[in-house]
């Protein structure tokens, strides 16, 4: 019995030995997948560090780009596009208003009165998604679905849209892709960005686009006004204060515009507008610089784009992009310390987290 017990004990202690080795080194692997996880992220950070002394040097540059494309069409890698709008609103508007909006996942159509002196005394929007197959179908498609959903939203108002037949309604649209502007209200399509590639519509009039696809059903608007969601973001800025001058859009993509000088546009010596100032639209989206904190999984991103080499700023901030940043950054922790396990492979498919967060 005694050499039994022993050979039990033994036994004990072997078994509970090896768990106990199998605890430890399971404990050490399960630190060593964190640490790495921890060593990638460390890195990331690193390499996204902007010091005030970096951030100077983008601004520096991004001056001289401005410049630039002020002085010249196709001297920069900024457009710098005229909107010849050269007069915002006040607050002092009165009257009822429509206008629609495209230029992310979604667009919008809304109906707002105005009371002047600043107020509001009404409005309605309604949002619809944007189906994935009419961003990449023909323009004929697109505009006429717009249409269709603008009727709809006109028609659902309390005076059931009981127009005469000259009886006509103003539009303002509010398009967020870079548009060579012809008069306020129309301009040519210059290129799609934020996923649109609809290759028929490069080059048209976009507001005709709209305006052939309303008269299709019957829809008596038109387009007056043909805007960049940035400049509708600063008309609306200094509607509530006048000393409103520049405005910034983070969203699926990301765009700026500001008031210049009418003087300071030489592209375009002897433009004269009564306030002496147009509204610049920046498309800072396809700003590039060396001084940008451009990591490996950016310069990934651009080579797998469809267009690879443009658009280099809004690849780097805006909403279109940043899911797909993250992706590849989780998946490359998934691959090099196997925290995620099974679910992991979901993570080699490009852009699926790319619309985790609606934007506008």
């Amino acid at each position: 019995m005694g050499k039994v017990g022993l050979g039990l004990a033994v036994g004990c202690a072997v078994v509970t030995c090896a768990i106990a080795a199998a605890l430890v080194s399971h404990r050490v692997r399960r630190r060593w997948r964190w640490g790495q996880a921890v060593t990638l992220v460390r890195e990331l950070e690193e390499a996204c560090d902007t010091p005030v002394g970096r951030l100077r040097q983008v601004v520096d540059a991004m001056a001289v780009e401005m410049h630039a494309g002020l002085a010249s069409d196709g001297g920069s890698k900024l457009k710098m596009l005229l909107t010849f709008i050269d007069n915002l609103p006040d607050g002092t508007e009165e009257g009822t208003y429509y206008a629609l909006d495209l230029g992310g996942t979604n667009f919008r159509v809304l109906r707002v009165q105005l009371g002047g002196k600043g107020s509001m005394m009404s409005h309605k929007v309604e949002s619809q998604p944007i189906p994935q197959e009419l961003m990449t179908g023909t323009s004929e498609e697109l505009f006429n679905f717009i249409a269709s959903i603008l009727k709809r939203f006109v028609q659902s108002e309390n005076d059931g849209f009981q127009q005469l037949p000259d009886d006509r309604k103003d539009l303002g649209f509010t398009f967020s892709f870079p548009v060579k502007q012809l008069s306020i209200s129309s301009g040519v399509l210059i290129k799609w960005t934020k996923g649109f590639s609809i290759e028929d519509a490069v080059g048209k009039d976009i507001a005709q686009c709209l305006n052939e696809a309303m008269s299709k059903i019957g829809l008596n608007m038109r387009v007056a006004a043909l805007v960049n969601d940035t400049v509708g973001t600063l008309a609306l800025g200094h509607y509530n204060d006048e000393d409103t001058v520049a405005a910034v859009i983070i969203g699926t993509g990301t765009n700026a515009c500001y008031l210049e000088r009418t003087d300071a546009i030489i592209k375009c010596q002897g433009l004269l507008t009564n306030s002496g100032a147009m509204v610049v639209n920046m498309e800072w989206g396809n700003f590039w610089s060396s001084h940008l904190p451009r990591t490996s999984y950016d310069i990934a991103l651009d080579d797998e784009s469809p267009n690879r080499n443009e658009q280099g700023f809004e690849k780097m901030i805006s909403g279109m992009y940043l899911g797909d940043i993250v992706r590849r950054v989780l998946y490359r922790m998934a691959e090099e310390s196997d925290i995620f396990l099974d679910p992991a492979k979901n993570l080699s498919v490009p852009f699926i987290l790319r619309y985790a967060i609606d934007t506008y």
